[in-house]
Protein backbone atom coordinates (compact mmCIF):
# COMPACT_ATOMS: atom_id res chain seq x y z
CA UNK A 1 0.00 0.00 0.00
CA UNK A 2 1.60 3.26 -1.04
CA UNK A 3 0.72 6.43 1.64
CA UNK A 4 1.63 9.56 1.11
CA UNK A 5 1.86 11.59 3.87
CA UNK A 6 3.70 15.13 2.72
CA UNK A 7 0.91 17.06 4.08
CA UNK A 8 0.35 15.22 6.94
CA UNK A 9 3.83 15.27 8.74
CA UNK A 10 5.09 18.17 6.28
CA UNK A 11 7.84 19.01 9.36
CA UNK A 12 9.56 15.76 8.77
CA UNK A 13 10.54 16.77 5.82
CA UNK A 14 13.82 18.17 6.68
CA UNK A 15 17.54 17.99 5.60
CA UNK A 16 19.60 17.22 8.22
CA UNK A 17 20.99 13.41 8.67
CA UNK A 18 18.96 12.42 11.47
CA UNK A 19 21.05 9.27 11.96
CA UNK A 20 24.06 11.34 12.86
CA UNK A 21 22.25 13.72 15.32
CA UNK A 22 21.11 10.43 16.75
CA UNK A 23 23.93 8.69 17.36
CA UNK A 24 25.31 11.29 19.16
CA UNK A 25 22.68 11.48 21.64
CA UNK A 26 22.83 7.51 22.51
CA UNK A 27 26.40 7.41 22.71
CA UNK A 28 26.00 9.96 25.16
CA UNK A 29 22.95 8.42 27.09
CA UNK A 30 22.36 5.36 28.61
CA UNK A 31 19.50 4.14 31.30
CA UNK A 32 19.95 1.63 33.37
CA UNK A 33 17.67 2.17 36.29
CA UNK A 34 16.38 -1.11 36.03
CA UNK A 35 19.20 -2.25 37.26
CA UNK A 36 20.95 0.36 39.17
CA UNK A 37 17.39 1.44 41.30
CA UNK A 38 18.60 -0.50 44.57
CA UNK A 39 21.57 1.42 45.13
CA UNK A 40 19.35 4.35 44.84
CA UNK A 41 19.90 6.74 47.89
CA UNK A 42 16.71 8.60 49.90
CA UNK A 43 18.20 11.64 47.89
CA UNK A 44 18.12 9.87 44.81
CA UNK A 45 14.43 8.51 44.98
CA UNK A 46 13.40 11.90 46.13
CA UNK A 47 14.34 13.40 43.29
CA UNK A 48 12.73 10.85 41.15
CA UNK A 49 9.22 11.97 42.83
CA UNK A 50 9.92 15.37 42.10
CA UNK A 51 10.68 14.90 38.34
CA UNK A 52 8.44 12.33 37.52
CA UNK A 53 5.59 14.32 36.43
CA UNK A 54 7.98 16.02 33.96
CA UNK A 55 7.74 12.80 32.17
CA UNK A 56 4.44 11.50 32.02
CA UNK A 57 1.22 13.07 29.41
CA UNK A 58 -1.21 15.33 31.39
CA UNK A 59 -4.15 14.28 33.12
CA UNK A 60 -6.58 15.33 30.29
CA UNK A 61 -4.50 12.64 28.36
CA UNK A 62 -6.55 10.14 29.92
CA UNK A 63 -9.61 11.84 29.67
CA UNK A 64 -9.41 12.04 26.00
CA UNK A 65 -9.36 7.92 25.87
CA UNK A 66 -12.81 8.03 28.62
CA UNK A 67 -14.52 10.35 25.97
CA UNK A 68 -13.17 8.48 22.47
CA UNK A 69 -12.94 4.78 22.92
CA UNK A 70 -11.71 4.45 19.46
CA UNK A 71 -8.79 6.62 20.58
CA UNK A 72 -8.03 3.81 23.68
CA UNK A 73 -8.53 1.00 21.28
CA UNK A 74 -6.26 2.73 18.56
CA UNK A 75 -3.29 3.17 21.66
CA UNK A 76 -4.06 -0.36 22.91
CA UNK A 77 -3.16 -2.11 19.61
CA UNK A 78 -0.16 -0.30 19.23
CA UNK A 79 1.23 -1.21 23.00
CA UNK A 80 -0.02 -4.47 21.87
CA UNK A 81 2.41 -4.55 18.68
CA UNK A 82 5.18 -3.10 20.75
CA UNK A 83 5.03 -5.57 23.23
CA UNK A 84 5.33 -8.55 20.46
CA UNK A 85 8.83 -6.79 19.11
CA UNK A 86 9.69 -6.98 22.61
CA UNK A 87 8.94 -10.18 23.30
CA UNK A 88 9.84 -11.33 19.66
CA UNK A 89 13.87 -9.98 19.98
CA UNK A 90 13.72 -9.91 23.60
CA UNK A 91 14.58 -6.68 24.57
CA UNK A 92 14.81 -5.36 28.31
CA UNK A 93 11.54 -4.42 29.90
CA UNK A 94 12.76 -1.13 30.40
CA UNK A 95 13.08 -1.01 26.80
CA UNK A 96 9.09 -1.35 25.84
CA UNK A 97 8.31 0.79 28.66
CA UNK A 98 10.02 3.86 26.88
CA UNK A 99 8.64 2.88 23.96
CA UNK A 100 5.33 3.40 25.39
CA UNK A 101 6.09 6.49 27.27
CA UNK A 102 7.76 7.98 24.31
CA UNK A 103 4.31 7.00 22.39
CA UNK A 104 2.17 8.58 24.96
CA UNK A 105 3.87 12.17 25.68
CA UNK A 106 4.14 12.59 21.91
CA UNK A 107 0.75 12.22 21.44
CA UNK A 108 -0.48 14.29 24.68
CA UNK A 109 1.42 16.95 22.82
CA UNK A 110 0.58 16.53 19.25
CA UNK A 111 -2.37 15.09 17.57
CA UNK A 112 -2.05 12.61 14.73
CA UNK A 113 -4.14 12.17 11.38
CA UNK A 114 -6.27 8.78 10.78
CA UNK A 115 -5.94 7.43 14.46
CA UNK A 116 -5.22 4.08 13.80
CA UNK A 117 -3.87 4.33 10.36
CA UNK A 118 -0.49 4.12 9.27
CA UNK A 119 0.05 7.59 11.32
CA UNK A 120 0.34 5.94 14.65
CA UNK A 121 2.16 2.70 13.70
CA UNK A 122 4.93 4.95 12.48
CA UNK A 123 4.59 6.50 15.57
CA UNK A 124 5.18 3.11 17.33
CA UNK A 125 7.83 2.18 15.77
CA UNK A 126 10.05 5.41 16.16
CA UNK A 127 9.32 5.19 19.20
CA UNK A 128 10.28 1.39 19.39
CA UNK A 129 13.55 2.08 17.86
CA UNK A 130 14.68 4.83 19.55
CA UNK A 131 13.35 3.13 23.19
CA UNK A 132 16.02 0.20 21.88
CA UNK A 133 18.62 2.65 20.58
CA UNK A 134 18.59 3.67 24.50
CA UNK A 135 18.64 0.57 26.13
CA UNK A 136 19.32 -2.20 23.93
CA UNK A 137 23.65 -3.41 23.02
CA UNK A 138 22.18 -4.95 19.71
CA UNK A 139 19.31 -3.05 17.95
CA UNK A 140 17.72 -4.40 14.83
CA UNK A 141 17.51 -2.56 11.63
CA UNK A 142 14.50 -0.34 11.38
CA UNK A 143 13.07 -2.71 8.63
CA UNK A 144 13.65 -5.64 10.94
CA UNK A 145 11.92 -4.30 13.92
CA UNK A 146 8.70 -4.07 12.05
CA UNK A 147 8.56 -7.45 12.64
CA UNK A 148 5.29 -9.25 14.07
CA UNK A 149 1.99 -8.07 12.18
CA UNK A 150 3.12 -4.70 10.96
CA UNK A 151 0.54 -3.70 8.32
CA UNK A 152 2.40 -1.35 6.65
CA UNK A 153 6.18 -1.48 6.06
CA UNK A 154 8.32 2.32 6.42
CA UNK A 155 11.71 3.32 4.36
CA UNK A 156 14.77 3.54 6.95
CA UNK A 157 14.53 7.02 6.04
CA UNK A 158 10.92 7.62 6.92
CA UNK A 159 11.25 6.21 10.05
CA UNK A 160 14.65 8.22 11.39
CA UNK A 161 12.31 11.51 10.16
CA UNK A 162 9.85 10.40 12.60
CA UNK A 163 12.41 9.77 15.18
CA UNK A 164 13.91 12.97 14.90
CA UNK A 165 9.85 15.00 15.46
CA UNK A 166 10.06 12.56 17.92
CA UNK A 167 12.63 13.86 19.99
CA UNK A 168 11.83 17.37 18.68
CA UNK A 169 8.37 17.04 20.50
CA UNK A 170 9.65 15.20 23.57
CA UNK A 171 12.47 18.39 23.62
CA UNK A 172 15.12 15.54 23.51
CA UNK A 173 14.12 14.27 27.11
CA UNK A 174 14.39 10.35 26.48
CA UNK A 175 15.89 9.44 30.01
CA UNK A 176 12.24 9.07 31.42
CA UNK A 177 11.62 8.33 34.91
CA UNK A 178 10.34 4.88 34.66
CA UNK A 179 8.61 2.79 37.29
CA UNK A 180 11.86 0.77 37.10
CA UNK A 181 13.32 3.37 38.30
CA UNK A 182 12.20 3.06 42.05
CA UNK A 183 11.12 -0.89 41.66
CA UNK A 184 14.81 -2.08 43.31
CA UNK A 185 14.43 1.13 46.22
CA UNK A 186 11.10 -0.02 47.09
CA UNK A 187 12.32 -3.91 46.89
CA UNK A 188 15.10 -3.27 49.48
CA UNK A 189 12.09 -1.68 52.02
CA UNK A 190 10.24 -4.44 51.99
CA UNK A 191 13.04 -6.96 52.74
CA UNK A 192 16.04 -5.58 54.18
CA UNK A 193 17.97 -8.79 53.95
CA UNK A 194 17.62 -9.07 50.27
CA UNK A 195 16.84 -12.31 50.13
CA UNK A 196 13.49 -12.22 48.22
CA UNK A 197 14.35 -8.96 46.15
CA UNK A 198 15.46 -10.47 43.27
CA UNK A 199 11.88 -12.25 42.94
CA UNK A 200 9.90 -9.02 44.04
CA UNK A 201 11.86 -7.07 41.34
CA UNK A 202 10.99 -9.42 38.69
CA UNK A 203 8.06 -9.96 39.44
CA UNK A 204 6.82 -6.28 39.82
CA UNK A 205 8.21 -5.98 35.94
CA UNK A 206 6.28 -9.00 34.84
CA UNK A 207 2.70 -7.04 36.35
CA UNK A 208 4.07 -3.51 34.99
CA UNK A 209 4.63 -4.54 32.00
CA UNK A 210 1.60 -7.14 31.95
CA UNK A 211 -0.59 -3.83 32.39
CA UNK A 212 1.31 -1.35 30.27
CA UNK A 213 -1.60 -1.10 27.47
CA UNK A 214 -4.29 -0.21 29.67
CA UNK A 215 -4.97 3.08 29.53
CA UNK A 216 -6.36 3.35 33.16
CA UNK A 217 -3.47 3.52 34.62
CA UNK A 218 -2.18 6.31 33.00
CA UNK A 219 -3.68 8.21 35.63
CA UNK A 220 -1.02 6.90 37.97
CA UNK A 221 2.94 8.58 38.33
CA UNK A 222 5.84 5.32 37.81
CA UNK A 223 6.37 6.00 41.66
CA UNK A 224 2.85 5.14 42.37
CA UNK A 225 2.58 1.94 39.56
CA UNK A 226 6.27 1.18 40.88
CA UNK A 227 4.81 0.74 44.83
CA UNK A 228 1.43 -0.73 43.63
CA UNK A 229 3.44 -3.76 41.36
CA UNK A 230 5.59 -3.95 44.25
CA UNK A 231 2.68 -4.92 46.68
CA UNK A 232 1.20 -7.31 44.36
CA UNK A 233 4.31 -8.81 44.26
CA UNK A 234 4.65 -8.99 47.71
CA UNK A 235 1.26 -10.43 48.47
CA UNK A 236 1.95 -13.43 46.95
CA UNK A 237 4.69 -14.38 49.42
CA UNK A 238 3.18 -15.68 52.55
CA UNK A 239 5.85 -13.89 55.00
CA UNK A 240 4.92 -10.55 53.23
CA UNK A 241 1.22 -11.01 52.68
CA UNK A 242 -0.06 -8.93 55.49
CA UNK A 243 2.22 -5.18 53.60
CA UNK A 244 -0.74 -2.87 52.76
CA UNK A 245 -1.05 0.64 51.06
CA UNK A 246 -0.31 2.11 54.19
CA UNK A 247 3.06 0.59 54.73
CA UNK A 248 3.81 0.91 50.85
CA UNK A 249 3.23 4.75 51.62
CA UNK A 250 6.06 5.10 54.34
CA UNK A 251 8.56 3.59 52.05
CA UNK A 252 9.30 7.70 50.02
CA UNK A 253 7.96 10.82 50.70
CA UNK A 254 5.89 12.05 47.63
CA UNK A 255 3.57 8.84 47.71
CA UNK A 256 -0.05 8.59 48.43
CA UNK A 257 -1.83 5.78 50.26
CA UNK A 258 -5.24 6.58 48.15
CA UNK A 259 -3.20 6.84 44.52
CA UNK A 260 -1.59 3.28 45.93
CA UNK A 261 -4.96 1.59 46.58
CA UNK A 262 -6.68 2.90 43.23
CA UNK A 263 -3.61 1.32 41.50
CA UNK A 264 -2.78 -1.53 43.24
CA UNK A 265 -7.04 -2.28 42.36
CA UNK A 266 -6.80 -2.21 38.49
CA UNK A 267 -3.71 -4.33 38.81
CA UNK A 268 -5.55 -6.99 41.31
CA UNK A 269 -8.21 -6.81 38.61
CA UNK A 270 -5.60 -7.68 35.95
CA UNK A 271 -3.93 -10.62 38.32
CA UNK A 272 -6.88 -12.50 38.26
CA UNK A 273 -7.45 -12.26 34.60
CA UNK A 274 -3.74 -14.02 34.82
CA UNK A 275 -4.31 -16.72 36.90
CA UNK A 276 -7.70 -17.78 34.79
CA UNK A 277 -5.86 -17.53 31.81
CA UNK A 278 -2.33 -19.31 32.98
CA UNK A 279 -4.98 -22.26 33.61
CA UNK A 280 -5.28 -22.50 29.88
CA UNK A 281 -1.54 -22.34 29.66
CA UNK A 282 -1.32 -18.38 28.76
CA UNK A 283 1.73 -16.40 29.37
CA UNK A 284 1.37 -13.34 31.23
CA UNK A 285 1.63 -11.10 27.80
CA UNK A 286 0.49 -13.38 25.73
CA UNK A 287 -3.15 -13.09 27.26
CA UNK A 288 -3.32 -9.41 26.70
CA UNK A 289 -1.99 -9.68 23.04
CA UNK A 290 -4.00 -12.65 21.67
CA UNK A 291 -7.06 -9.98 23.22
CA UNK A 292 -5.95 -7.65 20.64
CA UNK A 293 -4.21 -9.38 17.45
CA UNK A 294 -2.54 -7.43 14.40
CA UNK A 295 -4.26 -7.31 10.88
CA UNK A 296 -1.63 -9.55 8.87
CA UNK A 297 -2.11 -7.77 5.85
CA UNK A 298 1.16 -6.07 4.80
CA UNK A 299 1.31 -2.60 2.74
CA UNK A 300 4.62 -0.83 1.88
CA UNK A 301 4.74 2.95 2.45
CA UNK A 302 7.27 4.69 0.23
CA UNK A 303 8.18 7.97 1.16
Amino acid sequence: MSVSYSDCFSDLLCGEDSGIVLEDQYSSESLSDLESSPACSEESIASFIEDERNFVPGFDYLARFRSHPLDASARAHSVAWILKVYSYYGFQPLTVYLAVNYFDRFLYSRRLPNTGGWPLQLLSVACLSLAAKMEEPLVPSLLDLQVEGSKYIFEPRTIRRMELLVLNVLDWRLRSITPFSFTGFFACKLDSTGTLTGFLISRATEIILSNIQEASFLEYRPSCIAAAAMLSAANEIPSFSMVKAEHAESWCDGLSKEKIIGCYELLMKDILIESSSSCRGQSHISFHLMALQIPKGRGFVFC
